[in-house]
This record gives structure tokens, sequence and C-alpha cells, in this order.
């Protein structure tokens, strides 16, 4: 999966740098993992408290090297394996990966599955054809992305796939605030769920919201009056429609406000923060 994690290293030993593999101890057993960086004393509070921990065995020497390849391609056989149990056995799951750790201590199965399954039968066959613990992990479908994903639509390797360590929800609220697409099809991700990137501009977009008025407010522009009736959040700009129904796209900076109270205000909180969902823009 992926995962990150915190892991000690005797200073008095070979310097690591990046890109470094090492064997290393974690919960799960001996594992391959790759160097990040030297984690600074500041850094700790960046990371959830419950981060993996362990420690560095060693450097991955050439005989771990062929031992880890030997190890995964005979994954894709066991694949087949496990995936024959599930077939003759009648599970009502989907097979989505094995992952056979270094030391051998387990074999990790990644499977979808709507609801529970009783793998008690299947975790047996597998113990005793295999000859070692296995342990069943039901996955969602964000999860089967970040496992076998690749690019996005973007042409980059998928966040899931290659930084994120948390997968947030995310909402159509945040696609149309950003006047997203709403066309399924162009605002999902790999996973068929919404797109991650979806969120991470969403905060700056509420924030510049607040600086703008609720839609309805009655506004002048140039001695002429009107209402706003929509937004452009990162221009700054708003939609005003005069007494003789003409739209016209005006600078925040601009407008004059009929009431104090109307004046656009981090504190002004008078206004639905669902009410953009409703607001009408003039074709551009």
């Amino acid at each position: 999966m992926r995962l990150h994690g915190i892991f000690s290293w005797n200073s008095g030993r070979r310097p690591l740098k990046r890109e470094d593999y090492v064997v290393i101890r974690s919960e799960r057993g001996l594992e391959i993992a790759q160097v990040l960086c030297e984690l600074a004393d500041g850094d700790l509070k960046q990371f959830p408290e419950n981060i993996t921990r362990g420690a560095i065995v060693r450097m991955m020497t050439n005989e771990d090297a062929n031992e880890f390849n030997r190890i995964h391609f005979h994954e894709t056989q066991e694949f087949h394996v496990c995936l024959e149990c599930i077939t003759r056995l009648g599970l009502q799951m989907h097979l989505v990966d094995i992952e056979h750790i270094f030391g051998g201590e387990r074999i990790v199965i990644y499977y979808l599955a709507d609801g529970r399954v009783d793998f008690r039968e299947l975790v047996k066959v597998l113990a005793t054809e295999f000859q070692t613990r296995i342990e069943m992990r039901q996955i969602g479908v964000r999860d089967e992305a970040k496992l076998l994903a690749d690019y996005g639509d973007c042409g980059k390797e998928c966040c899931c796939n290659t930084y994120l360590t948390e997968m947030p929800p995310v909402s159509m609220k945040m696609a149309k605030l950003q006047k997203a697409t709403l066309d399924p099809s162009k605002i999902s991700g790999r996973c068929g769920r919404l797109k991650c990137c979806l969120r991470y501009e969403f905060p700056v977009y509420e924030e510049l919201l607040e600086k703008l008025p609720p839609i309805g407010t009655r506004v002048r522009h140039g001695g002429v009056p009107g209402r706003v009736v929509g937004y452009e959040i990162l221009a700054q700009q708003v939609y005003v429609e005069t007494e003789d129904r003409l739209h016209k796209l005006v600078p925040l900076m601009e407008l004059e406000f009929y009431e104090k109270k109307n004046q656009p205000s981090k504190k002004n909180k008078g206004f639905s923060r669902d009410s953009h969902d409703s607001m009408t823009e003039p074709n551009r």
C-alpha cells in the first residue's frame, strides 16, 4: 500500500540518503522500504499519531534484492491460487491484490466486497497451501486505485498512488463551488469516485467566497442600480443584473452597496454557504 512510516537508524552506521533501499522491521515483520528523508524535530506533528514505526535493520544487500524479486515473481502464482480458491468456495468477493511480506511472516490479501464475507475456510486452505499466516484485508474502491492505478487524466501519476497518506471524502459541493463540469465521467478519478484534486483548492475558494456579497444583494455600479446574481470567485468579480435585465461582470472593488451591512466581510454569515448552488450566470 506504499505506507509511510518513521524508522530509527543507528547514526554510527553508514549514513542513509534519499532513495536508498533498506530492510526494516515493522509490526508486520521484515519488509523492504525506501528512504525518503531524515526526520527533523518539527516534522513529527505533521504525521498522525498512529503512523507506522519501527527500526531499520540493514541496507538492502544483493541477496535481499534477489529474494525480494523471487517473492514478487511468485506473487502472481499465489494470486491465481487464491482466485481459484475463492471461485471454488463461491465467496462473494473480488480479489484485488496479494502482498507477500518480505520476511515471510504473512501474506496479505486485499479484496473488495459489498458486505461481510465468511472467509474462514479460505484462510485455512491458503494457510495450508502457502505455509504462512494469511491476513485478509477488505478495502474500498479508492484503496484499489491506490494499489493498481497508474496515471490520471492530468497525465501525472495518481495522487493516491504517490504521496497521499489519507484520502478524505470529496463532495459534489466542492465541484459546484469551483464551477467544475458536473459530468461524472470528467470529475471522477480512476476509482470511479470524485477526484481528490477537487479538495485541494476548496479552502481557498471558501475563503474568497467570504469576501463576496450574498446573491441578491442590491448594489450600484457607476451609479446604475442592480443586484448580485453570480460570482467569479478566483477573480473576485461579481455578475450584476441591472433593472433592464442586462448582465455585466464587475470587479468587487468597483461596487457600491446600499447598506453598509451588505458589504462583504469575513464576519458576514447572513447567507447560506450553499447559495452558489442556485446562482445564475450568463453564457460565456
